[in-house]
């Protein structure tokens, strides 16, 4: 995709989730950036977490609708598809995510195909610039085959990567298996290597109610903002520059610049609409970002923890992207669906990366090395203890053959990788859900994955994912044995190529 020589943001002022106002405003901005979606026309939203237990943390549907109906209006006859595509937060089936949102049944008014990209065909995307983590990534077919890509975020807080914007909704263009790849130290990094797939031609995010402070619990913020634009780098840099964030520090999009993707020099960004940028950062005063470190986090609580730097040097002296950051979210997700979370919970003290110092452990409290960076000697209630860092390379990592954790295996083996006062969890990142299922066991909270109103949607959800994989495995075979891409009829190595 072509980086625009003169980007430009557009700043719309929209107070209510109004369809139809959204449309016009939409519409407004596809007319004045010159764009025309045509071919297969995809819609990115941000469905991480959603419903009514997480009211600020999605792109709600009703944004999406009025996007939906602008692109029709602007594009017609020249789309071949209109469809909404994303994956959701890992374990959980993103049929879930896209039911509890209402965007099922927003996309069902409109008659909009949907598409769940773990449910996909994953495909090669090889890669070639200099500073990349690997030579290859793999995406779902639909964000492969797109000829008009639009990116749909919500503006958040993230407690890994400051801020959610364009490039780091990006996370959702993987499948499970694919996304927890290099999701640690070096998650700036994998988010700069995704834009190498695909650039966005259009990108409007909800900042109506902004989210600040988490990424799945975030605080309602009024921020009454509709921002569009034609060039990724540009848009993150203006809406850093809304929070009063200096976007270079922000390394995901430092590094995407970096990259040849864009521009973080306002002075080389048009910006226009009805509202001013000192207007747009006037309404956002006071605006929390969500980068903490762990032990600040839980200060207060009956949680102490301990960090110690990464396994790689040149990461910095802490993980920003794996295991202390996903501890956090856990528990924000627990206090969501157990407000008596933090009483229910003993003294607890969760160590991470190669932490030197001493553990004020008392006998009955117990110690969880969380992550496979984990490393740490002395002495816990007087008894020698010894934990090994088993952190393996990355390089070791092969994203064809890697597999990921279903959730029920998670939930079967949960308990039993408690046992004792000092624990060891072993993974990298060790995920959100699994931290969720420890702090669940220690502490005897309500377990998410058990809350009666939501078993029965996830369970039809899940089959039907797994269902769904199946078959492409057997497609996949096929494949193989003929060289023809059976659902499009198009063969994989010249996707690949294509996007290149």
């Amino acid at each position: 995709m072509k980086i625009p020589g003169e980007p430009k943001v557009i700043l719309r002022s929209c107070r209510d989730y109004d369809p139809e106002r959204i449309r016009t405003i939409i519409r407004e901005g596809l007319e004045e950036l010159g764009l025309k979606p045509f071919g297969r026309t995809l819609v990115k939203p941000n469905l991480v977490a959603s419903g009514p237990l997480f009211p600020y943390a999605y792109t709600r549907p009703e944004f999406g609708e009025g996007v939906l109906r602008a692109l029709r209006d602007v594009g017609g006859a020249n789309m071949s598809e209109l469809a909404a595509g994303e994956r959701c937060g890992i374990t959980v089936p993103t049929r879930v995510a896209f039911r509890e949102s209402g965007w099922d049944d927003m996309l069902k008014k409109l008659d909009v195909k949907r598409y769940c990209f773990e449910e996909q065909q994953q495909l090669e995307i090889p890669l070639s610039h200099p500073t990349r983590l690997r030579d290859y990534l793999f995406t779902p077919e639909p964000v492969a085959r797109a000829d008009f890509f639009v990116n749909c975020p919500k503006f958040k807080a993230h407690p890994w990567t400051t801020v959610t914007f364009g490039c780091k909704a990006y996370i959702g263009i993987q499948d499970d298996r694919h996304r927890l790849i290099d999701h640690d130290h070096k998650l700036n990094e994998k988010i700069a290597d995704l834009q190498h797939i695909i650039q966005p031609q259009f990108i409007a995010i909800d900042a109506i109610t902004a989210g600040e402070g988490r990424m799945l619990t975030p605080t309602p913020f009024p921020l009454g903002l509709i921002i569009m634009g034609n060039s990724q780098v540009a848009f993150d840099a203006v809406c850093c520059a809304i929070i009063g964030v200096d976007p270079n520090t922000v390394d995901h999009i430092r590094l995407t610049a970096e990259a040849g993707f864009g521009s973080t020099d306002l002075r080389t960004i048009k910006i226009t609409g009805d509202v001013t940028l000192a207007e747009a950062q006037a309404r956002a005063k006071g605006f929390k970002v969500g980068l903490i470190r762990v032990e600040k986090y839980f200060e207060g609580t009956n949680i102490t923890a301990y960090a110690g730097p990464p396994p790689t040097t040149e990461s910095g002296d802490y993980c920003w992207g794996g295991c202390p950051g996903a501890i956090e979210e856990a528990i924000e997700i627990l206090r969501v669906f157990d407000k008596d979370t933090d009483k229910k919970m003993p003294r607890l003290h969760v160590v991470f990366g190669a932490y030197q110092g001493g553990i004020d452990a008392r006998p009955g409290e117990k110690v969880v090395f969380i992550g496979d960076c984990a490393a740490w000697k002395g002495l816990i209630n007087g008894k020698p203890v010894a934990i090994e860092n088993i952190y393996k390379d990355r390089a070791t990592l092969d994203p064809h053959t890697i597999e990921g954790q279903d959730i029920f295996v998670k939930l079967k083996t949960a308990r039993a990788k408690l046992a004792g006062d000092v624990v060891r969890l072993e993974g990298c990142p060790v995920s959100v859900a699994e931290q969720v299922l420890a702090l669940v066991n220690i502490s005897g909270a309500k377990n998410p994955y058990y809350d009666r109103e939501n078993m029965m949607t996830f369970g039809r959800a899940y089959l039907g994912w797994k269902a769904r994989v199946a078959l492409n495995r057997l497609q996949r075979k096929r494949y193989q044995q003929n060289g023809t891409f059976l659902e499009r009829g198009q063969a994989a190595p010249e996707l690949a190529k294509e996007h290149a």
